[in-house]
C-alpha cells in the first residue's frame, strides 16, 4: 500500500474512533460492540508503532478516553487515570521486565500482583473523613465527569466506611461493569455490556442508572494521605475488609514463567465467568517499587495487560506499496484479498521492512498466513511456498523514493557493526513532498504547536489546493479561499484563524520538537531547551552549525548530533526554521529555580547503587540541578559509583571540582 493510501486509512480509523468516542463518552449511544471498539483502538495504536510518520493529537496513545461532556461537572484528578501499556506473548513480560530492571538499574526479583482485566468503565471514588464525597469518570485521563449520584446507586459502593483504619483521603479507583445474566435481560437496549455500564453512568437522572444493575470492583488507589500501603495484594486485602467487593481471582506470583502460565489456563476458563474480561493485569506487588518506577506519558512502568489471544488467516498479497514516513523511512505494506479475522475484514498487513521481505521471501501474489496479534494491525506471519505460481518474481525493493526520486540509503551502525533494516530518502527535509507533508504534519500536532482544527486531513487537502507547502505558510493562508470550499463555513475559519494565531505562543522545547528533526524527540528537546534557555542561542547555533556544544548535555550524544548536521546542512531547513522563529512568539524556558539543588551541576561515573543513571538525573532535574556529560569549569559535583572512570576522577581532582558519593548525593537532597 502506498504511504498516501495507508495515511487516509490511518485518518479514516481515527474519524471513526472520534466519532465513536463522542457517541460513547458525551452522547451515551454507542453503535459498535465493544470488542470492535477496543480492535478500532487497537488498530490505530499498531498502525503508529509499525509506521513512525503516523500521528495525531487525536491518537489513543496520546489521549485516553475523551473530553468530559459538558453535562456534567469536570472534575480534576489527583493523581491521572492513565491507561495500560500491552503485551500479548512471553518476549512482550520479558521486555516489560527487563526495561523495569534497566530503569532501575538493579536485576531484583519482582513479585507480581494479578488481577483480571474487567471489561467495564473505569471510576473513582473520593472518601473524606469515611465518607463518599466524588465519584467521578476517567475522562480523558485528566479530567473526568462528576458522576457521584449515578454511582452511589450501585450496591458495591459503601457511602461510608466504617473501618478504623480507613484513611483521612484516599481515591478508590475500580470497574463498573454488567453481569451477562443480567445484560441478557436488557440487551435490546444496549449493543453490549460495557456499553450498558457507560450508558448507565451517564444518565442525567440517578433514577434511571438504579434501574440497570450494575456492579463495582475495586482494583487500586490513587490519591491518598496515607503513605503506609506497603504492597499491591495487602491493599486488595484492605479494600475487601473496607467494605469493597475485589476480584476472587486477584493472585501473586513471583516470575513470569507463572504468569504465563496462569494466563493460559484462565484464558481457558474465562467464558464460564459471569463477567467479561479481555486480559490479566500484572502490577509490581512492592508499591514503594511502583512509586520508583513511576509513569511514562500515557501509562504506569510498574503495570502492564496481559491480553487474550491472537486470530489468523490466509489469504492473498494482490500488491506490495511503499510508504515515505516523516524521518524518510520506507516502509512495505501488503494490500491482500480481503479476508475476516476475528470479525474484522483486513485488507492490508505489514511487512516491517525490506529485510523482512527477504527473510522470508514475500512476493506479490504470494498466499500467505495473516495473524492479528492482540487485535492490532494483521502483519505476514508466513508464505506458503507450494501454492506460489511459476511466474512468481522475487520483489524488488526501490532504491529511489518513491515520492521524489532521490536515492535512498541504509545507516550503517557503528557499534552493531551492521547496517539498519530501514532504507531511508536520503532527501531529509522538505525536498521531498511526501516526506514535507508529514513533517508538517508533525508541525501541527498535539506534542507541537496544536493547532485546534487543523487535522492531518486538513494538511493533505490544504496541500492539495497549494495553500500550504512550507510550515510557514499556515501562517499566510488565504481564509477567503477555505471559506467557499466544502465543509467550511464562517464559523469554522474563523475558529481555524484564531487557533493558529494562539499556537504562535509556544515554549523552546515545543518548537525544536515541532521540527521534526530525526532522534529529536521531546525529550531531547527539552534537554537542548533547557540548556540553551532560550530560541536567539539555538538560531545561534544553527547558523554557525557549532552542534558539538550539545555534546556537553547529558542525554545528547553523537547520534543526535550527526541528526542535526544532516538536517541543518540543507539550506531550504536552514531558511524554514529561521523564518518560523521570526513568525512565533517562542518563550524562554522556564526552569524550576526553587529546588535545594540550584545552579548546581553534576556528573556521573560508574555504576549506581541501586538506582539508574536515568532515576538519578531525574531526581538531580526535580530539585533544579543540572546534569553534565562531560568535565569542565562549570562542573560541581562529580558523582562516583562502582568502578568510576579514573581518568575523570583524575581530571575533577586536578579541577578543584568536588567528588561525592552516591549516598552524600542523597544527603544534598535531604
Amino acid at each position: 500500500m502506498k504511504k498516501e493510501d495507508l495515511k487516509k486509512k490511518y485518518n479514516l480509523k481515527l474519524q471513526e474512533l472520534e466519532k465513536h468516542n463522542r457517541l460513547y463518552y458525551q452522547n451515551s449511544k454507542p453503535i459498535i460492540s465493544d470488542s470492535n471498539y477496543d480492535r478500532l483502538k487497537s488498530e490505530i495504536s499498531e498502525l503508529e508503532r509499525k509506521y513512525k510518520f503516523l500521528n495525531s493529537k487525536n491518537s489513543p496513545n496520546i489521549n485516553v478516553g475523551y473530553k468530559p461532556s459538558k453535562t456534567f461537572e469536570k472534575y480534576v484528578h489527583k493523581i491521572q487515570m492513565l491507561s495500560l501499556s500491552n503485551a500479548f506473548n512471553e518476549q512482550d513480560l520479558n521486555n516489560f521486565e527487563k526495561k523495569n530492571f534497566n530503569f532501575l538499574n538493579k536485576k531484583i526479583k519482582f513479585e507480581y500482583s494479578v488481577e483480571p482485566k474487567i471489561d467495564g468503565i473505569s471510576a473513582s471514588l473520593t472518601y473524606i473523613d469515611k465518607k463518599l464525597t466524588h465519584g467521578v469518570s476517567r475522562g480523558d485521563g485528566k479530567v473526568g465527569e462528576v458522576i457521584t449520584n449515578n454511582l452511589k446507586t450501585i450496591n458495591d459502593i459503601p457511602h461510608e466506611i466504617q473501618a478504623d483504619d480507613f484513611p483521612q483521603e484516599i481515591e478508590i479507583r475500580g470497574e463498573v461493569f454488567i453481569k451477562k445474566k443480567d445484560f441478557f435481560k436488557i440487551k435490546e437496549k444496549f449493543a453490549n455490556p460495557r456499553n450498558a455500564a457507560s450508558g448507565s453512568l451517564r444518565q442525567k437522572n440517578p433514577s434511571e442508572t438504579k434501574k440497570i444493575p450494575l456492579n463495582f470492583i475495586a482494583y487500586t488507589f490513587g490519591y491518598t494521605s496515607d503513605e503506609d500501603f506497603k504492597f499491591q495484594s495487602n491493599f486488595l486485602k484492605k479494600l475487601k475488609k473496607w467494605g469493597f467487593k475485589t476480584s476472587k481471582h486477584n493472585k501473586v506470583f513471583n516470575s513470569i514463567s507463572e504468569l504465563v502460565k496462569f494466563h493460559k489456563n484462565f484464558e481457558e476458563t474465562r467464558f464460564d465467568l459471569d463477567y467479561d474480561v479481555d486480559g490479566l493485569v500484572y502490577k509490581v506487588n512492592d508499591i514503594s517499587l511502583q512509586t520508583r518506577l513511576g509513569f511514562t506519558s500515557n501509562a504506569p512502568r510498574w503495570a502492564i495487560a496481559h491480553k487474550f489471544s491472537a486470530d489468523s488467516a490466509k489469504t492473498k498479497i494482490l500488491n506490495i506499496e511503499i510508504q515515505v514516513g516523516r524521518t524518510g523511512a520506507l516502509t512495505p505494506v501488503a494490500k491482500v484479498q480481503p479476508v475476516n479475522i476475528g470479525g474484522v475484514v483486513v485488507s492490508n498487513a505489514t511487512l516491517h521492512n525490506e529485510d523482512e521481505i527477504k527473510r522470508k521471501d514475500i512476493r506479490i501474489g504470494d498466499i500467505v498466513n495473516i495473524e492479528r496479534a492482540g487485535d492490532v494491525i494483521p502483519h505476514v506471519i508466513g508464505v506458503e511456498k507450494n501454492k506460489r505460481s511459476k511466474n512468481s518474481k522475487t520483489f524488488e525493493f526501490p532504491t529511489n523514493c518513491p515520492s521524489c526520486g532521490y536515492t535512498t540509503i541504509k545507516e550503517y551502525n557503528k557499534i552493531t557493526k551492521k547496517y539498519d533494516a530501514v532504507r531511508r530518502c536520503a532527501n531529509d527535509g522538505f525536498g521531498c513532498e511526501k516526506i514535507a507533508i508529514e513533517k508538517i504534519k508533525h508541525f501541527i500536532s498535539k506534542e507541537a504547536l496544536n493547532i485546534d482544527g487543523f487535522g492531518k486531513k486538513v494538511v493533505e487537502k490544504f496541500w492539495e489546493l497549494n495553500l500550504i507547502k512550507k510550515p510557514q505558510d499556515i501562517f499566510s493562508l488565504n481564509y477567503s479561499k477555505i471559506a467557499k470550499m466544502d465543509g467550511w463555513g464562517e464559523l469554522s475559519v474563523k475558529n481555524l484563524k484564531n487557533s493558529i494565531e494562539n499556537s504562535k505562543k509556544l515554549s523552546l522545547q515545543r518548537f525544536i520538537y515541532s521540527i521534526g528533526i530525526r532522534h529529536i524527540g521531546i525529550e531531547n528537546a527539552k534537554l537542548i531547551s533547557e540548556n540553551l534557555k532560550n530560541a536567539s542561542h539555538f538560531l545561534e547555533i544553527i547558523k554557525s552549525k557549532k552542534f558539538e556544544k550539545f555534546l556537553n548535555i547529558d542525554g545528547i550524544g553523537e547520534t543526535q548530533i550527526k541528526s542535526l548536521k544532516n538536517f541543518f546542512s540543507n539550506k531550504l531547513n536552514t531558511n524554514i526554521v529561521i523564518e518560523l522563529n521570526s513568525i512565533l512568539q517562542i518563550n524562554n524556558e522556564k526552569i524550576n529555580a526553587n529546588g535545594i539543588l540550584k545552579d548546581k551541576n553534576f556528573m556521573f561515573t560508574g555504576k549506581l547503587d541501586g538506582i539508574s543513571r536515568a532515576e538519578a538525573k531525574s531526581l538531580i532535574d526535580k530539585n533544579s540541578g543540572t546534569t553534565l556529560s562531560n568535565i569542565n569549569k562549570n562542573l560541581d559535583f562529580l558523582v562516583i559509583g562502582d568502578k568510576p572512570t579514573m581518568r575523570k576522577v583524575e581530571q575533577a581532582k586536578s579541577m578543584g571540582i568536588k567528588i561525592i558519593s552516591l549516598k552524600e548525593l542523597k544527603k544534598l537532597l535531604d
